[in-house]
C-alpha cells in the first residue's frame, strides 16, 4: 500500500459454504506475512467461527467491550499467525441492535487502532440481512466470495442488488473460490458481471482472483491451521498470494473512507439506512 491510512476491508458472500471466513483468515496471514500489521474482525456476531477456523480460545470477545467494560487491548487476540483478531461470539446481539451508547463506545475504541494497522479485514456474515449490510456499507472495499455453483452467484447477485439499490454501493470486487481452473473462474465471474450490466446500471465488478479447489484446503480446515501457513506451496496459497498482491496494490486516500474511525463512525450513523 502506498498510504499511511489502514485499509478497511470486508470479505462478504451471497450465501454460506463458498469458503469466505477461510479466505479471511488465510490473506489476513498472507499480508500479515508480506509484513503489514492486521487485524481481522469477526464481525459474524451471531455464528462467529473465526477463532474456530484457528483453533484458538480467545478469553475474551466484543460481548466484554459491551457488557463488562473490557478495553479493547484484552480483547484484541494475538494468533500464532502474525495478525490479530478482534473475535465474537454467537451469544452477541448484531450491530444493528447495539444503542447509540454502544456504538460510541466501541468507536473511541477503535480509535485506539488507527495508528497500529495496515489492514481492518471485516468478514461479514453470509446473505443480505442487516448485519450484513451493516457492515458493508461501512467498509471501503468489499470483497465477494464466490463459487462455480448457481446458488453462489444467485445470491451474490442479490447482495449486490440490495446494496446497491438500495444503499448506492457501486464498486466491488470478486474472487472466484474452489475453481478447477482460470477458464472456468473466468466464466463464472462473466455470469455474474452480465447479470448486473443487464439490469443494473453503474456497477463496477473487478475480477482479484481465482482460488483453485485444492484437497489441502480441507486438510487445514480440519487442522485448524491456516492452508497458507501449512501448505504453503499448493496451488490455494499460490492464488491467495496473488490474490494479496492486488490487495496491497489498492490505493486508500483521506478522501474515502479508508480509516478506522471513519469506518466506526459509518456504521454509528448508518442506523436509519438499513433499518
Amino acid at each position: 500500500m502506498t498510504s499511511n491510512l489502514p485499509m478497511v476491508l470486508s470479505v462478504t458472500s451471497g450465501k454460506g459454504g463458498v469458503g469466505k471466513t477461510n479466505m479471511s483468515v488465510n490473506l489476513a496471514y498472507t499480508l500479515s506475512m508480506a509484513g503489514k500489521n492486521v487485524v481481522l474482525l469477526d464481525a459474524d456476531l451471531g455464528l462467529a467461527n473465526v477463532d474456530v477456523i484457528l483453533g484458538l480460545a480467545p478469553e475474551y470477545n466484543l460481548f466484554h467491550l459491551f457488557h463488562e467494560d473490557v478495553t479493547l487491548d484484552k480483547i484484541l487476540f494475538d494468533t500464532p499467525y502474525g495478525f490479530r483478531i478482534l473475535p465474537a461470539s454467537s451469544g452477541v446481539s448484531d450491530m444493528v441492535d447495539l444503542d447509540k451508547g454502544q456504538k460510541i463506545d466501541l468507536l473511541d475504541a477503535m480509535d485506539t487502532l488507527e495508528d497500529q494497522v495496515d489492514y481492518l479485514i471485516v468478514d461479514t456474515g453470509a446473505g443480505i440481512n442487516d448485519n450484513v449490510l451493516y457492515f458493508n456499507l461501512a467498509v471501503q472495499e468489499r470483497l465477494l466470495v464466490i463459487t462455480p455453483e448457481p446458488t453462489s452467484l444467485t445470491d451474490a447477485y442479490a447482495l449486490i442488488k440490495v446494496l446497491k439499490l438500495q444503499h448506492g454501493v457501486e464498486r466491488f470486487r470478486v474472487l472466484v473460490n474452489m475453481v478447477k481452473d482460470q477458464k472456468t473462474a473466468r466464466e463464472v465471474y462473466l455470469k455474474l458481471l452480465n447479470a448486473c450490466d443487464h439490469f443494473l446500471d453503474g456497477i463496477s465488478l473487478d475480477l482479484v482472483g481465482c482460488v483453485p479447489y485444492d484437497t489441502n484446503v480441507r486438510k487445514s480446515v480440519i487442522a485448524q491451521v491456516p492452508f497458507c501457513h501449512k501448505f504453503p506451496k499448493s496451488p490455494a496459497s499460490v492464488a491467495v498470494r496473488q490474490a494479496a498482491k492486488k490487495l496491497d496494490a489498492w490505493k486508500v486516500t483521506p478522501s474515502t473512507d479508508g480509516n478506522i474511525k471513519f469506518f466506526w463512525k459509518k456504521l454509528l450513523f448508518q442506523e436509519r439506512s438499513v433499518a
